[in-house]
């Protein structure tokens, strides 16, 4: 397996542990974190009343070195006992290397776990998911599993919106599926990490995201097998902003951008480059014809410009304009 450079590993700080961490853990929480203290909290308390017998611990990254605001609230847990686990500072701004920094770090401090959870830090788990996630890798033999993510909305008057291909989860019904395409509620084991070696999530997604898209596609390419758990909800607190026009068209045009690299990195010659530009300019019209259909079944017409929009991005990122909606607007160094 790669390993990551010592002299990345020097820059991120341990800022919170517990009093005594076990090596001996077999599960291992990650979570990474970005200005939500607020969420962070209600994250924590909900793996604390995790209804399981299994030990685990929780491995934080701050990606935000300037102000640290999650700190305060993991050294608070962690030094209440209600889990063991640490916090470190990842201090190169960015999605992926937030991410890559979680897994690198609970590998390194818990040599024998075996199974690797994420969680957002906005993000809350129902009582049963740890153990339903787990239970179900080990009774499988499944080599990654992935859960649902179900919005909540600030504003319920947007609950319509929970049939958006923004929020909806992929699947319904819980069994082996092709593929997940999301962290916000996964388990990796750790021989995936073997497989794919470091650093897990490839930094030219790093401010567009989809390095989990991006991840789990090279991991269905090297044959690894999934399993979804309908079971093993977690639940999303959705801002009123991400509801608004301009949010789920550029979360469309995000999407699109995403598909184009994760296809891009697969046509490795110039021919089969251009062929990939001519289809997704076919596309344009298709998507078209989407949207003019899901207006009459989907009687929601944000979630029928959703395919244009998509189409769109997709054709933008192959001439280099796309969104960065994980390059913070203020990063002092």
């Amino acid at each position: 397996m790669g390993r990551p450079d010592p002299a990345v590993r020097a820059l991120r700080a341990l800022v919170a542990a517990s009093p005594a961490l076990d090596p001996g853990i077999e599960t291992v929480v990650c979570v990474h974190c970005f200005r939500r203290p607020k969420s962070l909290r209600r994250t924590l308390q909900s793996l604390a009343v995790q209804r399981t017998s299994r030990r685990f611990a929780v491995v934080m990254v701050e990606n935000d070195a300037s102000r640290s605001e999650s700190v305060p609230v993991a050294a608070e847990y962690l030094a209440s006992g209600r889990f063991s686990g640490l916090c470190v500072i990842e201090p190169r701004q960015g999605n992926c290397y937030a991410i890559n920094a979680a897994f690198e770090t609970a590998l390194q401090m818990f040599p024998l776990a075996t199974s690797f959870l994420m969680i957002d830090d906005d993000e809350i788990a129902s009582p049963d998911w740890l153990e339903q996630m787990v239970g179900t890798a080990e009774a499988t033999g499944a080599d990654i599993v992935g859960g649902p993510v179900f919005p909540e909305f600030d504003d319920e008057r947007k609950r319509g919106l929970r049939r958006h291909p923004a929020f909806a989860p992929a699947y319904d019904a819980s069994g082996p599926v092709p593929v997940i395409y999301g962290c916000g509620n996964c388990l990796i084991r750790r021989a995936v990490f073997d497989r794919l070696g470091m650093p897990a999530f490839d930094l030219r997604f790093n401010f567009l995201g989809g390095g989990d898209t991006d991840f789990f596609y090279r991991c269905e390419r090297l044959g690894l097998r999934f399993h979804w758990v309908a079971e093993a909800a977690i639940s999303e607190t959705v801002p009123q902003s991400w509801t608004s026009l301009k949010w789920l068209a550029m979360r469309g045009l995000q999407i699109g951008a995403i598909n184009y690299h994760v296809q891009r990195k697969a046509t490795p010659t110039f021919w089969l480059r251009a062929k990939l530009t001519a289809k997704l300019l076919a596309a344009l019209p298709l998507s078209l014809g989407y949207a003019v259909h899901a207006v009459f079944t989907e009687r929601e017409w944000t979630i029928a410009m959703h395919p244009v929009t998509v189409a769109i991005g997709s054709v933008l990122a192959a001439f280099r304009l796309e969104p960065q909606p994980y390059k913070a607007s203020k990063i002092v160094s």
